[in-house]
């Protein structure tokens, strides 16, 4: 699950995400705060090694007087620096195991047993190699994702990137209430009668600053989802069939699989975890020098995530592999039954309630701050309407879109496989600006990507994007009844 973008306040009550009056990581107007290396700058980014501060709206600072460190302060500041720079990364890529992400997961082994483990483990070199290159951009230039589309593409190709963005977020807000609903009716409680004040309940944490303690909570409850591991063991597969999976490619030439491929894809490297990672980066005060630690949270979060994603796809499998297509949240529970036995849908139920909380609030925040970045105005959940109208207007409205459509008659597991198949398509779009971005030697300077990591990630984009459209011209044709 996901902890949105921290800011540079110390405040509680100040909610997460970086906050800005003018550019996209400047600090709230008055505001000092302390850069990592100890210089002080009001500009709320990272500070270089002469104590000037990076980035939109911040300013020079006296740097400090230079002073002998000692071998054991350094191994102190060592420490230090991985507390600080540590998590994004890892927060980011676990997003994917939300609501629609354990549907999709668990869709997979239900429908297709091990067929798509080693899809899985190409998604996962995918992953690692996207989130990298997102917590670079945001440790070498200071920016995140969105305030560097806005300065280095042109308004009509930053406005298509923002609309991406506010599309794929709002499927997935959807997907979350949909999972509260969900959850809820696991008990006996109908959706109608949670999800309205769920979304005000939520709404309310969020906007009065209470958030950072409802976080906790939710992802607290969330963590029954690691269940899903011991799950996988107690469920005895057949550990030769598994072992061949991850390394035998398995198609199957027809539109269902290409549609539950895309949405692995969707699910696994979303479209908003790059401007997430970028941004918890920058607001976290990380500079060059701790590129190594950031690159190793990345990459560690990313398989880990995976690892967990694939856990949920062999528990599944063992348990009603074969049955085709998942139908319920309760058929989903049926993998917890080795480790819940008859409280399984209540363990699945308290896994998904608290997940879906903690991303339904999370998730739009984070489009909020992203597209307020890349306009360039006033964002943070301290400033009344008045002040911040873009950023609080945009939050609301996906609020209350993602409650209404998630309260209408609809089948629950295939809105949220759905979102996710939203996802995929969308997230080729992303990944041509993170792609250009980390091309442009002008904009990174030596950690430009090489000749090795341009290929492949040019390779990981073209396989995305071709995944997309192959989806797409099947729906089209089926449209025709040529499908």
């Amino acid at each position: 699950m996901t902890r949105d973008p921290g800011t540079a306040s110390t405040d509680p009550a100040d909610g997460p995400g970086p906050t800005d009056d003018t550019g996209p990581t400047a600090a709230p107007p008055k505001t000092a705060s302390a850069g990592p290396a100890g210089h002080t700058a009001t500009g709320g980014g990272p500070t270089s090694g002469d104590g000037t501060a990076i980035g939109d709206g911040a300013v020079a600072t006296v740097p400090e007087r230079a002073v002998p460190t000692a071998p054991r302060r350094t191994g102190l500041r060592r420490i230090a620096v991985v507390a600080a720079v540590a998590g994004p990364g890892l927060v980011a890529a676990n997003a994917g195991n939300d609501a629609a992400g354990i549907a999709t997961y668990a869709s997979a082994g239900a429908q297709y047993t091990y067929g798509t483990l080693f899809f899985m483990v190409l998604v996962t070199c995918a992953l690692v190699m996207v989130q990298e290159m997102a917590v670079r951009l945001g440790a070498h230039t200071g920016k995140g994702l969105g305030a560097l589309i806005r300065e280095q593409f042109s308004l009509r190709l930053t406005a298509l990137a923002v609309f991406c963005l506010l599309l794929a977020n709002t499927g997935l807000v959807v997907s979350e209430f949909a999972g509260i609903g969900a959850a809820f009716e696991l008990l006996g409680v109908p959706k109608w009668a949670v999800i309205p004040p769920a979304a005000v309940l939520l709404w309310a944490l969020v906007l009065f600053g209470s958030y950072h303690w409802a976080e906790r909570i939710f992802l607290i409850m969330s963590l029954a989802f690691f269940a899903y591991p011991v799950a996988m063991i107690l469920g005895h597969p057949d550990w030769g069939a598994v072992g061949h999976h991850l390394v035998v490619p398995h198609i199957e030439p027809n539109k269902d699989f290409v549609l539950l491929a895309v949405a692995l894809i969707g699910t696994t490297v979303s479209p908003y975890m790059q401007f997430y990672a970028a941004a918890g980066v920058v607001d976290r005060g990380a500079r060059p020098a701790d590129y190594r630690l950031i690159r190793a949270d990345a990459v560690l979060g990313a398989v880990f995530a995976c690892v967990v994603s694939l856990t949920i796809i062999v528990a599944t499998a063992s348990a009603i592999g074969g049955s085709g297509p998942l139908r319920s949240a309760a058929q989903a529970a049926r993998a917890l039954e080795p480790v819940a036995g008859k409280q399984a849908e209540l363990l699945f139920a308290l896994g998904l309630l608290g997940a879906s909380a903690l991303a339904g609030a999370v998730v739009p925040l984070s489009a909020s701050y992203a597209v307020g970045e890349a306009v360039g105005v006033e964002r943070s959940v301290s400033r009344s309407f008045r002040d911040a109208p873009l950023f609080l207007g945009l939050f609301t409205a996906q609020i209350l879109l993602g409650a209404a459509v998630a309260l209408t008659p609809v089948d629950v597991i295939q809105l949220l496989i759905g979102t996710q198949v939203l996802q995929g398509l969308i997230s080729p779009v992303i990944l041509v600006y993170l792609l250009v971005l980390t091309n442009r030697r002008s904009l990174l300077g030596d950690a430009v990507n090489g000749p090795r990591h341009r290929v492949a990630a040019t390779v990981v984009v073209v396989g995305v994007a071709g995944m997309s459209t192959v989806l797409l011209v099947q729906t089209v044709l089926s449209w025709f009844g040529l499908a």
